[in-house]
C-alpha cells in the first residue's frame, strides 16, 4: 500500500477506533518505510490498546527518539510518560525511574516552561502513591494539576484529578476524594481525553469506589466501562484491578452468569500477560462465585490461586469451610486472617464472615465484638453498604443472643439499604434472618412469608447452599404446623381448603356434619384464624395442602 493510502486507511480505522487495524495497517507501512514520529506514537498507542505491551514499549521509544533527531524535546519528553506508564503499571519502577530522570534533564537542558514538566510530576505522583507515600503523592499531583489548568491540557488535567481523588480516599478524606473523581469523569464520559487516560480513568474510580464501599456509583462507572469499552474495537479487556472489581460488581447485583464469564475471562488474560499482576484478586472473585453457587471445590480451587498468586484467600475460604461443615477450621481460618488485617478496609471485608462463623461455632461474645466493630467503621466512613453489612451482622447477633424483636428492628434497615443498592442476595439472606426472628417471636405466618421470598431470590440466583437452607426452613415450618393438627384435622382442612362445604366434606369423609363443625372449630382454635378463607391461607402458606 502507497503510504498516501496507508495513512488514510489508517485515519479512517482511527475514527472508528479500530484499533487493531490500525495496528495492522501502520505495522505494514512501517515495514516498508519507517514511519514518521505522529504516525509512531499512533502505532504505539495502538499497541497498547490491544494488549501488545512489548511493542508498545519499543515503538514510544523509538518515537521518543525521532522527535529528539527532529530537536523537539518536549514531544519526545511526552513520549517518555507514555513509556513510563506502561513501565510503572508493569512493575518496572527502576527503569520508570531511569527515563523519568534523563527526560526531566533534557527539559532542564532549556525547556523547563512547558506542559511536560506536569507530565512528569505525573509519573512521580504515580510512582509514590503505588508506594505508599500519600503526602508527597497529593503534593505532587496538586503540582501536576496546577501546571495543566495552566496549559489547558485535558489529559493531565484528568490524570491529576484522579490521583488527587484516589490519595484524598487513602488518606481517609473520601468524599473529597470521590467529587475529584466525578469531576474527571465529566471529562472522559465527554470524549476529551485520550483513549489511554479514559481507560486508567474508569478503572481507578472503579477501584476508588470499591474502596470506599460506594457500590452505587462502582455500579454507575462500571457500566460506562462496560459501554466504553465496547465502542473500542479489539480493545484488550482493560486492565488490572479493574477487571476483579468489574467483577465483584456484578456479583453484589446479582449478575452471577454474566460475573462468571467476566471473572473466567479476566484469569484467564492477567495470566496471559508478562507479570501476572491482579490475577491475584481476579481469582478470588472466582471463587467467590464458585462458593454461593455451592461449587466448593471450584471456590477452594480458585481461593488457593489466589492465595499463590499473594492475595488474601479470606474470607471466603472460611465461608467455604463453614458450609462444608469444618466450623472449627473455618474458626481457625478466620481468627487469623483477622488478626493480620491491619487497616480498617480490609478488616471490615473480614468482620462480616468472622460474625457469622463465630455464631456457628457457639462464640456469641466474640462475634458482638466484631459487630460492633464493624458498626462504628460503619459510621466512620459513611457508606449505605457498609451500613446495610453491618446492619446485617448486628441483626444475626441480637437474634442469636434471643432479642428477636430488637434484630428484627435492625434487619428492616438493612434489608431495605440492600433493596435500595439492588444488592438482592444480601437482601435476601437479610430476610432469612428477618423470618427466623419472627418464627422466634411465634409470627410463623410472617416468618413463612419472609422466608418464602429469600428463597425465590435464591433460587433464581443459582444460590444453591442457601436456596437448601431456606427450603429446610420452610419444610420444617410445615412439619411445625402440621403438628399442631391431629391427622383426621389436616384431612378435614384439605378438604375446607378446596372450598367444600360441612355437607360435601362430611359425605366425603363418612362423618356427621356435627363432627365435620367441630373439627374446623378445633382447626381454627390451633391455627389462631377465625375463618374458613383464613384457614385456607394459613394451609396454603405452610405447606399443608
Amino acid at each position: 500500500m502507497e503510504p498516501a493510502a496507508a495513512q488514510r486507511s489508517a485515519e479512517a480505522a482511527w475514527s472508528r477506533h479500530a484499533w487493531g487495524e490500525v495496528f495492522a495497517i501502520l505495522s505494514e507501512a512501517d515495514r516498508q518505510h519507517p514511519l514518521d514520529p505522529e504516525d509512531l506514537e499512533r502505532l504505539a498507542l495502538a499497541a497498547h490498546l490491544t494488549g501488545r505491551n512489548t511493542e508498545s514499549d519499543d515503538l514510544w521509544t523509538r518515537a521518543h527518539h525521532a522527535w529528539l533527531t527532529r530537536g523537539d524535546v518536549p514531544r519526545a519528553v511526552h513520549c517518555v510518560f507514555w513509556l513510563g506508564l506502561d513501565l510503572v503499571l508493569s512493575g518496572e519502577w527502576s527503569r520508570c525511574a531511569g527515563w523519568t530522570a534523563r527526560a526531566r534533564r533534557l527539559l532542564d537542558d532549556g525547556h523547563p516552561d512547558t506542559v511536560e514538566e506536569g507530565y512528569l510530576l505525573a509519573l512521580e505522583a504515580l510512582r509514590g502513591y503505588f508506594a505508599g507515600d500519600t503526602e508527597h503523592t497529593l503534593a505532587v499531583s496538586e503540582r501536576a494539576l496546577a501546571l495543566a489548568r495552566r496549559f489547558a491540557d485535558p489529559d493531565l488535567t484528568n490524570f491529576a484529578l484522579v490521583c488527587i481523588g484516589e490519595t484524598l480516599i487513602r488518606l481517609g478524606r473520601a468524599q473529597e476524594g470521590i467529587r475529584l473523581l466525578d469531576e474527571a469523569m465529566v471529562g472522559v464520559t465527554a470524549g476529551e481525553v485520550s483513549p489511554i487516560v479514559s481507560g486508567l480513568a474508569y478503572c481507578a474510580v472503579i477501584a476508588a469506589c470499591h474502596d470506599a464501599f460506594d457500590l452505587r456509583r462502582a455500579r454507575e462507572w462500571t457500566a460506562e466501562l462496560s459501554r466504553w469499552c465496547a465502542a473500542q474495537q479489539e480493545l484488550v479487556p482493560y486492565r488490572g484491578i479493574c477487571l476483579a472489581h468489574r467483577v465483584e460488581v456484578m456479583r453484589l447485583h446479582g449478575d452471577w452468569d454474566d460475573a462468571l464469564d467476566e471473572a473466567d475471562r479476566a484469569c484467564r488474560w492477567l495470566r496471559s500477560t508478562p507479570t501476572a499482576g491482579s490475577a491475584d484478586a481476579a481469582y478470588y472473585q472466582l471463587g467467590e462465585l464458585h462458593r454461593l453457587r455451592g461449587e466448593t471445590a471450584r471456590a477452594q480451587e480458585a481461593y488457593r490461586e489466589a492465595s499463590r498468586l499473594g492475595h488474601s484467600a479470606q474470607p471466603g475460604l472460611a465461608l467455604s469451610l463453614l458450609a462444608a461443615g469444618d466450623t472449627g477450621a473455618a474458626a481457625r481460618s478466620i481468627r487469623t486472617a483477622l488478626d493480620a488485617s491491619a487497616d480498617g478496609g480490609a478488616r471490615c471485608r473480614i468482620l462480616p464472615a468472622y460474625v457469622e462463623v463465630m455464631l456457628a461455632a457457639g462464640e456469641p461474645e466474640e462475634a458482638r465484638a466484631a459487630a460492633e466493630e464493624l458498626a462504628v467503621t460503619a459510621e466512620t466512613v459513611a457508606s449505605p453498604l457498609l451500613s446495610a453489612i453491618g446492619g446485617q451482622a448486628r441483626g444475626a447477633v441480637l437474634l442469636a443472643s434471643g432479642d428477636a424483636r430488637g434484630a428484627r428492628a435492625v434487619l428492616g434497615h438493612a434489608v431495605a439499604t440492600f433493596r435500595d443498592l439492588d444488592a438482592p442476595y444480601e437482601a435476601a439472606r437479610t430476610r432469612l434472618l428477618i423470618g427466623l426472628s419472627c418464627r422466634e417471636s411465634g409470627d410463623d405466618i410472617t416468618a413463612r412469608l419472609e422466608i418464602e421470598a429469600a428463597t425465590a431470590v435464591f433460587r433464581e440466583l443459582g444460590a444453591v447452599p442457601d436456596l437448601l437452607r431456606a427450603e429446610e426452613l420452610v419444610l420444617k415450618a410445615a412439619n411445625r404446623a402440621a403438628g399442631l393438627l391431629t391427622v383426621r384435622e389436616r384431612e378435614v382442612l384439605r378438604h375446607v381448603a378446596v372450598g367444600k362445604s360441612n355437607r360435601a366434606v362430611a359425605d366425603d369423609l363418612f362423618l356427621s356434619e356435627k363432627t365435620v363443625a367441630r373439627h374446623i372449630s378445633n382447626i381454627f382454635t390451633k391455627l389462631g384464624v377465625s375463618s374458613r378463607s383464613a384457614a385456607t391461607a394459613y394451609a396454603h402458606r405452610h405447606g399443608l395442602v
